[in-house]
């Protein structure tokens, strides 16, 4: 499939692993008021659709990972009547966690600054986050009076639990890296020149996984967060049986037997 034109962002292609770089320094990669809105569904649905693409990361250019909503234009934002707004929401912010929700591979955040508000949000919305030492979080919503418009709350829940979601929902406080590994917001901390090669890395180990497994297995993870036990394991007998008859499920039989690393074609 092509690649998505992509304006406030740069796509990098290397051993079935994709990178996406946020490219809006200038505003700390804020998610509003910026073309990052609709380039990370783009690059999303164009990984849905890309059978050679088993993983994507995401990470920021500059300081920031991401820092959420452009304040300096959200007080001329607000202006607009509540019905506009909140069709702005559906047409903007809200793609990135619809687009998040039905990928089918893998996403990294590597998160190489600050995620405040709408960008912790997204860094929650990733599957795994990696993060250097400059890493910094925060549920900052409360503290400009106005909410997580983005469902972050939802995302925050499911990773942290209701108690610490709503500790960091209702102080608005900011979480350090250190703490943010304590707590399990991040997988791993790394120093600032290893966060990439680490993301990558932690990647291409995924990446060198039967392309179809990993998705079934995306998918099965997504699916246990809302199914109960018994039509959850209705969807395993199924994404299994597929699993079997797969070329690249005999070719990790043959791989394990003879003590070689597997050549998977996806199929």
């Amino acid at each position: 499939m092509t690649r998505p034109a992509l304006k406030d962002s740069a796509l990098a292609v290397e051993d079935r692993v994709a990178v996406l770089t946020f490219k809006r320094d200038d505003v700390r990669n804020a998610l509003t008021s910026t073309e990052l809105v609709n380039d990370i569904p783009a690059v999303i649905d164009w990984a849905n659709a890309s059978p050679e693409i088993s993983a994507l990361i995401l990470t920021g250019e500059g300081s920031a990972f991401s820092a959420g909503g452009n304040i300096k234009t959200m007080g001329e934002r607000a202006k607009a009547a509540p019905h506009i707004l909140e069709q702005n929401y559906r047409a903007g912010v809200q793609r990135i966690p619809l687009a998040l929700e039905r990928a089918q591979i893998p996403v990294i955040a590597a998160v190489n600054g600050p995620a405040i508000g709408a960008g912790f949000d997204m860094a929650n919305m990733c599957d795994i986050r990696v993060g250097s030492t400059n890493a910094q979080f925060g549920e900052t919503f409360a503290n400009l009076g106005i909410i997580a418009g983005d469902g972050g709350g939802w995302f925050l829940i499911r990773l942290l639990g209701y108690q610490r979601a709503a500790e960091l929902t209702f102080t608005g406080r900011i979480v350090k890296a250190e703490e943010a590994l304590k707590l399990g917001i991040l997988l791993e901390l790394t120093e600032p020149g290893e966060l990439l090669p680490r993301a990558k890395a932690l990647a291409a180990t995924i990446a060198g996984k039967p392309p179809q497994a990993i998705r079934y297995a995306k998918r099965l993870l997504k699916l246990a967060q809302r199914q109960g036990l018994d039509e959850h394991l209705d969807v395993c007998s199924a994404f299994q049986a597929i699993c079997h008859k797969t070329e690249d499920h005999q070719e990790a039989l043959a791989a394990f037997f003879e003590k070689r690393t597997g050549r998977f074609k996806g199929a």
